[in-house]
Protein backbone atom coordinates (compact mmCIF):
# COMPACT_ATOMS: atom_id res chain seq x y z
CA UNK A 1 0.00 0.00 0.00
CA UNK A 2 1.21 3.49 -0.82
CA UNK A 3 0.72 6.24 1.72
CA UNK A 4 2.08 7.84 4.90
CA UNK A 5 2.21 4.61 6.90
CA UNK A 6 4.61 1.89 7.92
CA UNK A 7 3.73 -1.77 8.55
CA UNK A 8 5.46 -3.81 11.25
CA UNK A 9 3.67 -7.03 10.32
CA UNK A 10 1.01 -8.18 7.90
CA UNK A 11 -1.73 -10.13 9.69
CA UNK A 12 -4.62 -11.29 7.55
CA UNK A 13 -8.13 -9.94 8.11
CA UNK A 14 -11.55 -10.77 6.71
CA UNK A 15 -14.30 -8.75 8.39
CA UNK A 16 -13.26 -6.46 11.24
CA UNK A 17 -14.49 -3.69 13.53
CA UNK A 18 -12.30 -0.72 14.42
CA UNK A 19 -12.26 1.10 17.77
CA UNK A 20 -10.66 4.56 17.59
CA UNK A 21 -9.37 6.58 20.54
CA UNK A 22 -7.42 9.84 20.81
CA UNK A 23 -4.85 10.58 23.50
CA UNK A 24 -5.40 13.43 25.94
CA UNK A 25 -9.13 13.75 25.38
CA UNK A 26 -11.42 14.75 28.27
CA UNK A 27 -10.17 13.02 31.45
CA UNK A 28 -8.09 10.79 29.14
CA UNK A 29 -11.17 8.60 28.79
CA UNK A 30 -10.43 7.21 25.34
CA UNK A 31 -6.79 6.47 26.16
CA UNK A 32 -7.75 4.63 29.36
CA UNK A 33 -10.38 2.61 27.52
CA UNK A 34 -7.94 1.71 24.74
CA UNK A 35 -5.13 0.85 27.15
CA UNK A 36 -7.43 -1.50 29.07
CA UNK A 37 -8.50 -3.23 25.86
CA UNK A 38 -4.89 -3.53 24.71
CA UNK A 39 -3.91 -5.25 27.93
CA UNK A 40 -6.91 -7.55 28.30
CA UNK A 41 -7.21 -8.50 24.63
CA UNK A 42 -3.49 -9.19 24.13
CA UNK A 43 -3.08 -6.59 21.38
CA UNK A 44 -0.19 -6.42 18.93
CA UNK A 45 0.98 -3.40 16.95
CA UNK A 46 1.00 -3.91 13.18
CA UNK A 47 0.92 -0.50 11.48
CA UNK A 48 1.71 3.17 12.12
CA UNK A 49 0.84 6.39 10.35
CA UNK A 50 4.08 8.33 9.98
CA UNK A 51 3.95 11.64 11.91
CA UNK A 52 5.68 13.81 9.29
CA UNK A 53 3.42 16.54 7.87
CA UNK A 54 0.69 15.85 10.42
CA UNK A 55 2.21 16.92 13.75
CA UNK A 56 4.12 19.86 15.16
CA UNK A 57 7.35 18.95 16.90
CA UNK A 58 7.80 22.41 18.39
CA UNK A 59 6.45 21.32 21.76
CA UNK A 60 7.16 17.64 22.32
CA UNK A 61 5.44 16.26 25.42
CA UNK A 62 7.62 15.03 28.30
CA UNK A 63 6.28 12.29 30.58
CA UNK A 64 8.35 11.02 33.52
CA UNK A 65 11.42 12.81 32.10
CA UNK A 66 11.03 10.99 28.76
CA UNK A 67 10.17 12.82 25.54
CA UNK A 68 7.02 11.39 23.95
CA UNK A 69 6.64 12.01 20.25
CA UNK A 70 3.27 11.83 18.47
CA UNK A 71 2.15 8.31 17.64
CA UNK A 72 -0.67 6.92 15.51
CA UNK A 73 -0.80 3.16 15.80
CA UNK A 74 -3.01 0.26 14.71
CA UNK A 75 -3.27 -2.87 16.85
CA UNK A 76 -4.91 -6.21 16.25
CA UNK A 77 -6.21 -8.23 19.19
CA UNK A 78 -6.63 -11.86 20.13
CA UNK A 79 -10.06 -11.37 18.63
CA UNK A 80 -9.01 -11.12 14.98
CA UNK A 81 -12.25 -9.29 14.11
CA UNK A 82 -11.49 -6.42 16.53
CA UNK A 83 -8.89 -3.74 15.80
CA UNK A 84 -7.74 -0.71 17.79
CA UNK A 85 -6.36 2.62 16.65
CA UNK A 86 -4.79 4.96 19.23
CA UNK A 87 -3.36 8.30 18.17
CA UNK A 88 -2.53 11.84 19.07
CA UNK A 89 -4.79 14.28 17.27
CA UNK A 90 -3.06 15.69 14.19
CA UNK A 91 -2.13 19.36 14.07
CA UNK A 92 -2.20 19.67 10.28
CA UNK A 93 -3.87 18.14 7.22
CA UNK A 94 -6.72 16.53 9.12
CA UNK A 95 -8.48 15.30 5.99
CA UNK A 96 -5.36 13.60 4.63
CA UNK A 97 -4.63 12.04 8.02
CA UNK A 98 -8.14 10.66 8.49
CA UNK A 99 -8.20 9.47 4.88
CA UNK A 100 -4.95 7.55 5.50
CA UNK A 101 -6.52 6.02 8.62
CA UNK A 102 -9.48 4.85 6.55
CA UNK A 103 -7.26 3.66 3.68
CA UNK A 104 -5.62 1.17 6.02
CA UNK A 105 -8.85 0.27 7.77
CA UNK A 106 -10.87 -0.22 4.60
CA UNK A 107 -8.40 -1.53 2.03
CA UNK A 108 -6.20 -3.68 4.25
CA UNK A 109 -8.26 -4.46 7.37
CA UNK A 110 -11.63 -4.72 5.59
CA UNK A 111 -13.53 -3.04 8.40
CA UNK A 112 -17.31 -3.31 8.65
CA UNK A 113 -17.90 -0.56 11.22
CA UNK A 114 -16.00 2.16 13.11
CA UNK A 115 -16.51 2.99 16.80
CA UNK A 116 -14.91 6.10 18.32
CA UNK A 117 -14.69 6.73 22.07
CA UNK A 118 -14.60 10.17 23.74
CA UNK A 119 -15.43 11.92 26.97
CA UNK A 120 -17.67 14.99 27.15
CA UNK A 121 -17.97 17.62 29.86
CA UNK A 122 -21.16 17.55 31.94
CA UNK A 123 -22.49 19.99 34.54
CA UNK A 124 -23.93 17.13 36.59
CA UNK A 125 -22.54 15.93 39.92
CA UNK A 126 -20.31 12.89 40.26
CA UNK A 127 -23.05 11.18 42.29
CA UNK A 128 -25.41 11.16 39.28
CA UNK A 129 -25.44 8.15 36.93
CA UNK A 130 -23.31 8.76 33.86
CA UNK A 131 -25.00 8.80 30.48
CA UNK A 132 -23.58 7.69 27.17
CA UNK A 133 -24.46 9.52 23.96
CA UNK A 134 -24.07 8.54 20.33
CA UNK A 135 -23.52 10.20 16.97
CA UNK A 136 -23.91 7.95 13.95
CA UNK A 137 -23.39 8.33 10.21
CA UNK A 138 -25.94 5.79 8.95
CA UNK A 139 -29.49 5.03 10.18
CA UNK A 140 -28.93 1.27 10.17
CA UNK A 141 -26.17 1.42 12.79
CA UNK A 142 -28.47 3.45 15.05
CA UNK A 143 -31.16 0.80 14.69
CA UNK A 144 -28.74 -2.01 15.51
CA UNK A 145 -27.81 -0.36 18.84
CA UNK A 146 -31.29 0.47 20.12
CA UNK A 147 -30.98 -1.90 23.09
CA UNK A 148 -27.69 -0.52 24.43
CA UNK A 149 -29.00 2.43 26.44
CA UNK A 150 -27.42 5.08 24.22
CA UNK A 151 -28.91 8.56 23.94
CA UNK A 152 -28.80 10.67 20.82
CA UNK A 153 -26.49 13.65 21.05
CA UNK A 154 -27.34 17.15 19.83
CA UNK A 155 -24.48 19.55 19.26
CA UNK A 156 -24.00 22.94 17.67
CA UNK A 157 -20.47 24.17 17.13
CA UNK A 158 -17.19 23.22 15.46
CA UNK A 159 -17.07 19.49 14.59
CA UNK A 160 -14.89 17.24 16.70
CA UNK A 161 -12.32 15.08 14.97
CA UNK A 162 -14.54 12.03 15.56
CA UNK A 163 -17.41 13.68 13.70
CA UNK A 164 -15.04 14.55 10.87
CA UNK A 165 -13.91 10.91 10.73
CA UNK A 166 -17.53 9.70 10.57
CA UNK A 167 -18.26 12.13 7.75
CA UNK A 168 -15.34 10.86 5.67
CA UNK A 169 -16.31 7.26 6.47
CA UNK A 170 -19.88 7.96 5.36
CA UNK A 171 -18.57 9.16 1.99
CA UNK A 172 -16.92 5.75 1.63
CA UNK A 173 -20.02 3.85 2.70
CA UNK A 174 -18.51 2.75 6.04
CA UNK A 175 -20.98 2.76 8.98
CA UNK A 176 -19.62 4.51 12.07
CA UNK A 177 -20.67 5.67 15.50
CA UNK A 178 -19.11 8.06 18.02
CA UNK A 179 -19.64 7.23 21.68
CA UNK A 180 -19.53 10.19 24.07
CA UNK A 181 -19.46 9.48 27.80
CA UNK A 182 -20.49 12.10 30.36
CA UNK A 183 -17.80 13.37 32.73
CA UNK A 184 -18.55 15.84 35.55
CA UNK A 185 -16.63 19.03 34.75
CA UNK A 186 -14.69 18.97 38.02
CA UNK A 187 -13.28 15.51 37.20
CA UNK A 188 -12.11 16.42 33.68
CA UNK A 189 -8.59 17.32 34.83
CA UNK A 190 -8.22 13.97 36.60
CA UNK A 191 -9.75 10.68 35.57
CA UNK A 192 -13.29 9.43 35.88
CA UNK A 193 -13.38 5.66 36.43
CA UNK A 194 -17.19 5.69 36.22
CA UNK A 195 -17.04 7.01 32.66
CA UNK A 196 -14.27 4.62 31.67
CA UNK A 197 -16.27 1.70 33.04
CA UNK A 198 -19.41 2.84 31.21
CA UNK A 199 -17.60 3.00 27.86
CA UNK A 200 -16.02 -0.40 28.44
CA UNK A 201 -19.38 -1.86 29.51
CA UNK A 202 -20.83 -0.82 26.17
CA UNK A 203 -17.96 -2.37 24.21
CA UNK A 204 -18.07 -5.46 26.43
CA UNK A 205 -21.71 -6.01 25.56
CA UNK A 206 -21.46 -4.99 21.92
CA UNK A 207 -18.57 -7.33 21.10
CA UNK A 208 -19.21 -10.03 23.72
CA UNK A 209 -15.71 -9.56 25.16
CA UNK A 210 -16.31 -11.18 28.57
CA UNK A 211 -14.10 -8.61 30.32
CA UNK A 212 -14.07 -8.23 34.08
CA UNK A 213 -14.47 -4.58 35.06
CA UNK A 214 -14.29 -5.01 38.84
CA UNK A 215 -11.09 -2.96 39.13
CA UNK A 216 -13.07 0.13 38.20
CA UNK A 217 -15.52 -0.47 41.05
CA UNK A 218 -12.59 -0.17 43.44
CA UNK A 219 -11.36 3.03 41.75
CA UNK A 220 -14.87 4.52 41.79
CA UNK A 221 -15.26 3.79 45.50
CA UNK A 222 -11.87 5.29 46.35
CA UNK A 223 -12.61 8.42 44.32
CA UNK A 224 -16.01 8.87 45.94
CA UNK A 225 -14.50 8.42 49.40
CA UNK A 226 -11.94 11.17 48.76
CA UNK A 227 -14.59 13.58 47.52
CA UNK A 228 -16.85 12.74 50.48
CA UNK A 229 -13.94 13.43 52.83
CA UNK A 230 -13.51 16.83 51.19
CA UNK A 231 -17.23 17.59 51.47
CA UNK A 232 -17.23 16.82 55.17
CA UNK A 233 -14.27 19.10 55.81
CA UNK A 234 -15.29 22.00 53.54
CA UNK A 235 -18.86 23.25 53.81
CA UNK A 236 -18.49 25.46 50.75
CA UNK A 237 -17.46 22.54 48.53
CA UNK A 238 -20.30 20.49 49.99
CA UNK A 239 -22.73 23.26 49.10
CA UNK A 240 -21.42 23.49 45.54
CA UNK A 241 -21.85 19.75 44.94
CA UNK A 242 -25.26 19.80 46.63
CA UNK A 243 -26.36 22.52 44.21
CA UNK A 244 -25.28 20.36 41.28
CA UNK A 245 -27.07 17.35 42.75
CA UNK A 246 -30.30 19.37 42.91
CA UNK A 247 -29.96 20.47 39.27
CA UNK A 248 -28.75 24.00 39.98
CA UNK A 249 -25.82 25.60 38.16
CA UNK A 250 -22.75 27.26 39.65
CA UNK A 251 -21.26 30.58 38.63
CA UNK A 252 -17.83 30.60 37.03
CA UNK A 253 -15.96 31.45 40.22
CA UNK A 254 -17.60 28.59 42.13
CA UNK A 255 -16.90 26.18 39.29
CA UNK A 256 -13.21 27.10 39.25
CA UNK A 257 -12.88 26.64 42.99
CA UNK A 258 -14.62 23.27 42.85
CA UNK A 259 -12.33 22.12 40.03
CA UNK A 260 -9.23 23.24 41.95
CA UNK A 261 -10.20 21.60 45.25
CA UNK A 262 -11.30 18.32 43.65
CA UNK A 263 -8.14 18.16 41.55
CA UNK A 264 -5.92 18.59 44.60
CA UNK A 265 -7.72 16.07 46.79
CA UNK A 266 -7.74 13.40 44.06
CA UNK A 267 -4.02 13.85 43.41
CA UNK A 268 -3.10 13.08 46.99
Amino acid sequence: MKGPFKFDSFPEFKETYLIVGWRNDTAMTAQKVINFLQERLDSRQFCRIEPANFFSFAGVAVEDDVARFPESTFFYTARKDLLIFLSDQPDYEHYRFLSALLDIAEDYCKIQQIYTISGMISLSAHTAPRRIFMVFNKPEIKESLQDYGLEEMTWEGPPAINSYLLWIAQKRGIPGISIWVEIPFYLAANEDPSSIKLALSFLNKRFDLDLSLEKFDIEIREQNEKIEWLRKGDSEIHQYISFLESGMQLDEESQLKLVKEIYEVLKK
